[in-house]
């Protein structure tokens, strides 16, 4: 049990450097290009088609092919496509796993295929890994509960979590709950529905909201949403009861809906986590890996059966104080994306 609300906070990870996210390949001309298998959740989610299609671009810049896979959130879906691509003889495969302990079988069988493995933004469980490239998930938590203590120190919370089956989903609910328990055990903070969104599905969290509501008599304060797309549907719920923009609700992603959000009040916040700087690391890691090149890590991460070698990139909290700099300056978003 969390005792006390920490002054200040140490996670055990070195974080990222400019010198680690500018990896540089050497390809000469006459090597044969590198083919790297790309697996991932879904491609209805604006974070993971930004997460592809920045790939796709990045790879081509670099003179790899890119084969990418989209699992629909389904985890068998995604040990046959997974499958598919070993078959076609690539070089590196870079997964996202939609189940962090079932795609160990299938990394199996990459390795026996002499194929090397990034586990990408999730942890992939119990199985040698050459790689694992992610943002720093309890961070991420870390900051929305602070966040949610500091807007609403006393009150009902509902509590949302990723889906069970994702190894991101208890990084991100344990980094919050770092700051929010202290004030459950002290009573000042009531935590009227603690679930998780299966699949990550907004309809999913907009339902576990709608019932809270109803069962609460409308009577909620705060609700810690792990991402910008389970917060769309939390927020639904909220509009339907005219309460949107009199809770406070996290987010992460960055997602253009999310800082539209912001804007007007509806979301409280997000977390960004650029993926630019993610997917360039993976696909430049990928590169040197195929080629039998070093790749430097900055920390390690144990998943069960190793310590992986791992890039982590720290995230970033964003209000609507700070969304001129860490969005459109920073070129995550365009400012007619945001405010056209």
């Amino acid at each position: 049990m969390y005792q006390s609300i920490p002054e200040s906070f140490a996670i055990p990870i070195i974080y990222v450097n400019s010198e680690i996210i500018e990896i540089e390949i050497n390809t000469p001309s006459e090597r044969k290009p590198v083919v790297i298998g790309i697996s991932l959740p879904n491609q209805n989610i604006p974070r993971w088609i930004r997460d592809k299609e920045f790939m796709e671009q990045y790879a081509e810049q670099k003179r790899a092919i890119t084969k990418i896979a989209n699992a629909n959130y389904d985890a068998d879906l995604q040990m046959k496509q997974v499958e598919e691509l070993i078959s076609q003889n690539v070089d590196v495969l870079i997964i996202a796993p939609l189940d962090a302990v079932a795609a160990s079988e299938y990394v199996r069988k990459a390795k026996d295929e002499g194929i090397k493995v990034i586990s990408y933004d999730g942890l992939i469980k119990n199985i040698d890994l050459d790689l694992f490239v992610s943002f720093n998930g309890t961070q991420v938590g870390e900051l929305q509960g602070k966040y949610l203590i500091q807007a609403v120190p006393r009150g009902n919370y509902i509590i949302l979590s990723g889906d069970p089956n994702d190894s991101t989903s208890k990084l991100y609910k344990d980094g919050a709950m770092e700051y929010i328990q202290p004030l459950v055990s002290r009573g000042e903070i009531n935590i009227v529905t603690d679930k998780p969104v299966i699949n990550w599905y907004s309809d999913n969290a907009y339902k576990i909201v709608k019932d809270s509501l109803i069962q609460n008599n409308n009577k909620i304060n705060a609700i810690l949403s792990p991402t910008d797309d389970i917060a769309s549907g939390a927020i639904k719920a909220l509009e339907e009861q005219g309460l949107a923009g009199k809770v406070a609700v996290t987010g992460q992603d960055g997602t253009v809906d999310a800082i539209k959000r912001i804007i007007n009040g509806t979301q409280s916040m997000t977390v960004l986590k650029d993926t630019r700087k993610l997917g360039k690391v993976a696909i430049d890691s990928a590169i040197k890996l195929a080629n039998d090149q070093y790749v430097e890590a900055n920390t390690t991460v144990y998943n069960g059966a190793s310590d992986v070698p791992s890039i982590i990139i720290s995230p970033e909290l964003v209000t609507r104080n700070n969304i001129s700099n860490a969005i459109i300056n920073s070129g995550f978003l365009k400012s007619e994306e945001v405010y056209g």
